[in-house]
């Protein structure tokens, strides 16, 4: 997978969890440790991302 792929892959999943907590967050039912764990996991996502696009590129 090219390092393009992979960070378009990388976004996706980062806006698929946001969607995930913003509906998680409609719903008073939802545990709040869900709510946490889901964050921590688009966290890392962008950690993920950012030292992706930090690296230097390669000719």
């Amino acid at each position: 997978m090219s390092l393009a792929n992979h960070l378009e892959e990388l976004q996706r999943r980062h806006g698929d969890i946001e969607r995930e907590i913003d509906e998680a967050l409609l719903h008073p039912s939802v545990d709040d440790l869900q709510i946490v764990l889901l964050k921590r996991r688009k966290l890392a996502i962008k950690d993920e991302i950012e030292k992706l696009k930090a690296q230097p590129t390669r000719h």
